[in-house]
């Protein structure tokens, strides 16, 4: 996605608008948002809009247009993050976290895997990156599974934080990675809201579990049995 240098491209930036408002920050994400520009800094911050559609902007070229650029060099970018941060680390020699957080469907997951994707192809060890990333990647439908439920705002919504680790040697490999999750609304379990469900594990058991294992469970196909999966008449 390429910017002019006009006020689209000072607009790239909260920190440049004349006004910091809440109806000035509003008005310039609609506008970037309208031109397909989803993403804008506040700072060193970055603040993504999720489009709802495929944009070509995740491209291997892409990927290397942000490799080792200076973070204010080029338009806002994941990967202009994901770049800084690996980069700082190497400098620094320190530890370093990207924290995404948002509104149930703003593309937190999505946001998580243009991370891991982008050090897969800009790390040295791309063998071993693409073991990590694929690993890490494959977990999410187990932990979607465990964590994710139906709300008024989102048919999978993640209910749960998840805490993504990748080690890298002093050379900047990547040596390996594991994954820490958190519930975070147990009390769904036991109640939820009118309009929404309990997690998916649940239902997914039910209607794919195979006979076998739901006599092994002592548990009935029927989801109508079970008090904490209907209680607000939504199983579907």
């Amino acid at each position: 996605m390429k910017e002019d240098f006009g006020p689209i491209r000072k607009s790239s930036d909260f920190v440049l608008l004349d006004e910091t408002t809440e109806g000035a920050v509003i008005s310039n994400l609609k506008k970037r948002f309208s031109k397909d520009l989803i993403y804008t800094y506040i700072g060193t911050l970055l603040v993504s809009v999720n489009p709802y559609k495929e944009l070509d902007i995740y491209s291997k070229k892409q990927m290397d247009v942000y490799m080792g650029v200076n973070f204010f060099e080029l338009p806002p970018h994941i990967y202009a993050l994901a770049d800084n941060a690996y980069q700082t680390m190497l400098t620094e020699f320190n530890n370093h976290f990207i924290l995404i957080s948002g509104e149930s469907g703003a593309g937190k997951t999505e946001a998580s895997k243009k991370i891991l994707q982008y050090y897969a192809v800009s790390c040295p060890s791309t063998t071993l990156m693409n073991t990590v990333r694929d690993k890490m990647l494959m977990s999410n439908p187990v932990l979607e599974a465990f964590g994710n439920a139906k709300t008024l705002k989102n048919d999978n919504s993640s209910r749960f934080g998840k805490y993504m680790d990748i080690q890298f040697d002093n050379q900047g490999d990547a040596v390996g990675g594991h994954i820490l999750n958190y519930l975070l609304e147990k009390s769904r379990v036991v109640h939820q809201n009118h309009g929404e469900r309990n997690f998916h594990i649940f239902y997914q058991l039910l209607e794919g579990g195979s006979d076998d294992l739901l006599k092994q469970l002592g548990l009935s196909r029927d989801v109508q049995h079970y008090y904490y999966l209907t209680q607000v008449g939504i199983t579907s």
